[in-house]
């Protein structure tokens, strides 16, 4: 195999991984950070640079995120499946806990930034967890901890991500084109269809799922609905004479795309803000932001431990055997990173108002840095109990 293919094969393994996509996405919003504060003007030109119709802050947005939705879509598909999803005994624990960690935070919001103008539009916000770099923090700082855990707070953040589409595709969609988005369904369907007919021909559902795609976005509705629902029509089990399934060998294509490129670009052009005395001063000034930040880190908290905690005591669930309630709340912590999906949904209800939206991004920034501190912390005491109470055995 020549040197380059096999160095690209390499990468791309890596890029596989959680950890490596969380760095990347780390570093590109640290990237963003650092450009903004040194020419802000240079940053937002860079944003709004256009490339045809759209700007390419707007390419990222509905463009590449449409890929990260797309590999969201195969996860939930895969977990409904054969994951937790597939067993309601399993599935009750993460699936209570996402939907509680969705509905507190967002109360919590609303009432820290009750009286706010404009407040109402960003309720969503801190409802979602950020996949890959949850998982990253949890597997840089916590190896060692139980496989159940990461199989809950995948399956949680996977019900989160579901909830999150379903919250942008009702609340956050606009000025609807009904023949638009009828056709975006057909060509949806279309694929589905192909789907169950076992056809696999890339040059048929690649063209098919970009052109609904784009009927979509012309549709008002956000383009990344159409990944979900394209990821979540393909199909994930193997016939005999298959290596492996459509659904596999698409995440094995687009999951390197996903956290090499679609995510981090994104963080690129979302995270840039000025941190002067102003902005910093906002974190504690302005209410929505205060709402943003207390969602998340309480809110969140409150929502996924107490939903699991509740779950249980109601018998409606099983704590694994292997996990004890101080790693629930270490993950429960974890799940308090909105980044990915809660910037989106900042800039879907603040977009038209820039100086508030740079806010809410750096009290998203600002949340999701101190959900994974505290986190990390908590998961490292755990590791360490754990390991010592081995060492006694």
């Amino acid at each position: 195999m020549p040197v380059t293919a096999r160095y690209a094969r390499t990468v791309a393994e890596a890029l596989r991984t959680e950890t490596i996509g969380g760095v990347i996405m780390l570093a590109a919003t640290l990237g963003a950070l650092i450009w903004a504060n040194v020419s802000l003007d240079g940053y937002e030109a860079i944003r709004g640079v256009r490339l045809g119709p759209l700007a390419l802050y707007e390419w990222a947005q509905h463009g590449l995120l449409t890929v990260f939705f797309f590999v969201a879509g195969l996860e939930v598909k895969e977990e409904f499946v054969h994951g937790e999803l597939a067993h309601l005994r399993k599935a009750a624990l993460p699936v209570i806990a996402a939907l509680s960690g969705m509905v507190v935070p967002a109360l919590v919001f609303l009432a820290v930034s009750a009286g706010a103008e404009g407040a109402a539009r960003g309720w969503a916000i801190p409802t979602a967890t950020d996949i890959a770099f949850a998982l990253a923090v949890l597997a840089v700082t916590a190896g060692a901890m139980p496989a159940a855990l990461r199989a809950f707070l995948l399956t949680c953040a996977v019900v989160d991500d579901l909830g999150a589409i379903t919250v942008i595709a009702v609340f956050y969609s606009h000025d609807l084109n009904v023949p638009a988005l009828l056709l975006g369904a057909a060509l949806i369907a279309a694929y589905g269809l192909l789907q169950r007919r076992h056809v696999t021909n890339p040059w048929l559902l690649a063209p098919l799922a970009v052109a609904a795609w784009w009927a979509v976005e012309a549709s008002g509705v956000h383009a990344t609905v159409a990944g979900v629902a394209l990821g979540l029509l393909t199909r994930v089990t193997a016939r005999d004479d298959e290596p492996r399934s459509p659904a596999e060998a698409a995440d094995h294509y687009l999951r390197p795309v996903s956290a090499g490129l679609a995510v981090p670009v994104f963080a690129f052009l979302s995270a840039g803000v000025k941190l002067d005395g102003s902005s910093l001063g906002a974190i504690f000034s302005d209410r929505v932001v205060l709402g943003v930040i207390a969602g998340l880190i309480l809110g969140k908290f409150l929502g996924v431990f107490g939903g699991a905690w509740l779950s249980v005591r109601l018998g409606l669930a099983k704590l694994s055997d292997e996990l004890h309630w101080r790693d629930m709340a270490a993950v429960s912590l974890l799940a308090g990173i909105g980044f990915t999906v809660s910037l989106l949904i900042g800039d879907l209800a603040y977009g038209d108002d820039r100086q508030r939206a740079e806010a809410v991004t750096t009290g998203i920034l600002a949340a999701s840095l101190v959900a994974s501190v505290l986190a990390a912390g908590l998961l490292h005491i755990r590791v360490r109990n754990r390991r010592n109470a081995l060492d006694d055995d």
